[in-house]
């Protein structure tokens, strides 16, 4: 999963612009994106439609595996 969303903000971040914490708790599954300040505003998207699109393709990852899972932007 985390693979998945590291692809993902490759695509919209470049190289080396952020950094996924993983936590797990038996079936769920926590994503944190850290990101610097000025680029939060790419990840998260006019109107928040692009972390929008992160979560929901995640959840369909994770319903396909059987778990939970969120993704949350840390500042």
């Amino acid at each position: 999963m985390k693979e998945l969303l590291e692809y993902i903000l490759k695509g919209i971040l470049g190289e080396g612009e952020f950094y996924v914490t993983e936590e797990a708790d038996g079936d769920f599954l926590r994503l944190s994106i850290k990101v610097e300040p000025e680029k939060a505003g790419m990840v998260i998207g006019k109107g928040g439609a692009t972390i929008k699109a992160i979560r929901s393709i995640l959840r369909v990852k994770a319903t396909l595996e059987k778990k939970g899972v969120s993704v949350n932007l840390a500042e």
